[in-house]
């Protein structure tokens, strides 16, 4: 997704993968009809920028007042106008000398810091009627070629993404080919409400953020806490099975730690203030890596260890501006399925295969996301030689390849310590976000001087491996509760079975057949509330339970139950042993 710092308001194809380019051509050229039609109703507007984005694109405009759904609707009308006028999309340029004149002579400083931020001789410009606008494109022929679009909401946006610069108002919208997909879109955006996170999470009593606490920092609530539990537990299992050791590692060191591992030096911005115990700087933890490599060389190390395979369900804390948090998608405390494994270079691919099957079996085959897979390879600034990153590079393609798994590179997009293996998830609403990765590092070995006793008695550079699975539980639970929109399988659900007694008569045998489920290893609830029979199952339905067992004259005398679905509704009466039956094969089946 393109951000403030692509600040000539074009875009970078790595920014906006899986769209296509005639696509963000269109909505590129759509944002600057919005900003055409933002400066005609309100001529004292200051522009910043306004790139396509993966779904849309945005414009961040400094506005004399808030702008109300009114506004966007007049907006939106102005745009119909300029593309119903067709104006071409004109290119041309500017000294950079000239362009601040112009700028200046138009009141828009933003546009005059970006371009003497640029420190180039000359910079771009577009024009269509009499809008031009600073930008390095690309555009579409002309603004007929703009085809349906909507003005969807807007929201503040600090200049630069700093928060002691000016708040801007960033105005979203979207642009599709026709009328069809644009509905469509829209149709897709209003389920993706309802299945919010945030708003589920609220509504099904999961998680909360306090107030009193602050901003990022999750409070996991009882049914989320389970939810959590059963995730982990699964997590550990796999691992285990898989060779992996466990480990838990510190949630504060020594500055000194992360000078040696470069962090103060790279992320300082990213990590809080240390704290002084004993006359020494400690931090809190950005990132488990340090521990884990310290766990590494507390001994030496023979290639008959290798390959270690560590891992750790890891509490880290990162500084996130506060415009940027969103419920537990961007947190300032999150817990991370880190593992690192350590190992030679002869055994790379097959560590690499090792950690894509087991993406794919715990994404797809568990949880059913779909996803996109992307090699990121060598960026311009880099550490280590460039034979090591390609012969890694084509170490990851041969895992990739072995495994069958269907990738697209992306050139440049590795981290400047390592290429990298990206999946991007796609859920059942179509969002695409980022979670699993498989880094081979080239920094980290160097700095901490990361050694085995090889074969023939001399010490050699061990390789490390990066891995997260979930990436960060917090993101992960949040994508979970969209994916399912609430309606967890009955592996996960907090609660599996809710009984619900007609009349009070029915309570103590509904009481008994809970004690049956518990002892079982089901997780049930009666409902006692003095209510009908029918609001409880609507309360039960709202709060996503998978079954719904009904006991009335006819359940107490025959020893049933009528049990009912959350989605296919009534199944009729039945045996206990038969429910029993059927919830053990589902959770078997982990449905």
């Amino acid at each position: 997704m393109a951000d403030q710092n692509d600040l000539v308001s074009g875009y970078r194809e790595e920014q906006v993968q899986g769209v296509d380019d005639r696509l963000l051509r269109m909505r590129h050229s759509a944002s600057h009809v919005m900003a055409d039609a933002v400066l005609r109703l309100f001529p004292g507007a200051k522009l910043a920028i306004g790139p396509p984005i993966e779904e849309g694109f945005y414009y961040d405009i400094d506005l004399p007042r808030p702008l109300t759904p009114e506004d966007l609707r007049e907006i939106e009308k102005v745009m119909a106008e300029i593309v119903k006028a067709d104006h071409r999309f004109e290119r041309f340029e500017k000294s950079s000398e000239e362009a601040l004149a112009w700028f200046r002579e138009r009141n828009q400083p933003y546009k005059i810091e970006i371009v003497e931020s640029l420190g180039v001789p000359r910079v771009g410009f577009y024009q269509h009627g009499s809008f031009i606008d600073l930008c390095k494109g690309p555009h579409v022929e002309s603004t007929g070629r703009i085809g349906a679009f909507r003005l969807l909401h807007t929201s503040g946006a600090y200049w630069r993404g700093d928060e002691k610069r000016p708040m801007l108002q960033r105005i979203y919208g979207t642009a599709f080919p026709d009328v069809a997909q644009l509905e469509a879109h829209l149709k897709n955006l209003e389920e993706r409400k309802k299945a919010d996170h945030r708003r589920l999470g609220q509504d099904l009593d999961l998680f909360s953020v306090q107030d009193q606490a602050g901003g990022g920092l999750i409070f996991w609530h009882p049914k989320g806490a389970l939810i959590r539990h059963l995730i982990e537990d699964f997590w550990k299992k796999e691992h285990l099975k898989r060779g992996y050791q466990l480990l838990y590692t510190p949630h504060i060191a020594k500055a000194d730690l992360w000078k040696t591992s470069g962090h103060l030096e790279f992320y300082r911005e990213s990590m809080y203030s240390p704290m002084d115990i004993d006359g020494l700087d400690y931090i809190v933890k950005p990132m488990n890596c340090p521990g884990h490599i310290l766990v590494y060389k507390s001994t030496v190390r023979s290639y008959r260890e290798l390959p270690l395979r560590y891992a750790e369900l890891g509490t880290v804390y990162r500084y996130e501006r506060s415009g940027a948090l969103h419920g537990m998608f961007r947190v300032r405390g999150f817990t991370q399925d880190d593992s690192h494994v350590f190992c030679t270079e002869g055994q790379l691919q097959s560590e690499i295969q090792g950690i894509l099957a087991l993406v794919e079996f715990l994404m797809k085959e568990t949880f059913g996301f779909d996803y996109r897979v992307y090699l990121s390879t060598r960026p311009a600034k880099f550490v280590g030689n460039v034979e090591s990153w390609d012969r890694v590079t084509e170490v990851m393609k041969a895992a990739l390849e072995a495994r069958g798994i269907p990738y697209k590179i992306d050139p440049g997009g590795g981290a400047f310590y390592a290429p990298k293996i990206d999946f991007k998830l796609i859920d059942s609403m179509g969002q695409e976000w980022q979670c699993s990765t498989a880094q081979v590092d080239f920094n980290l070995p160097e700095r901490f001087g990361l050694e085995y006793v090889g074969q023939d008695g001399n010490r050699h550079r061990v390789y490390m491996i990066h891995r997260a699975i979930f990436g960060s539980l917090e993101r992960f639970f949040a994508g979970l509760v969209e994916h399912y929109k609430g309606s967890f399988p009955l592996w996960l659900a907090p609660v599996q079975v809710q009984l619900i007694p007609v009349t009070e008569a029915h309570i103590d045998t509904a009481r008994a057949t809970l004690r049956e489920l518990v002892a079982r290893g089901f997780r049930a609830e009666v409902d006692e509330d003095h209510e009908k029979m029918s609001k409880k199952i609507r309360k039960a339905q709202l709060q996503r339970v998978p079954y719904m067992g009904v006991i009335g004259d006819r359940e107490v005398a025959e020893g049933t139950v009528s049990l009912r679905h959350r989605t296919a509704g009534d199944l009729g009466a039945m045996q206990w042993t038969a429910v029993f039956e059927r919830l053990e094969k589902e959770l078997a089946e982990r449905r």
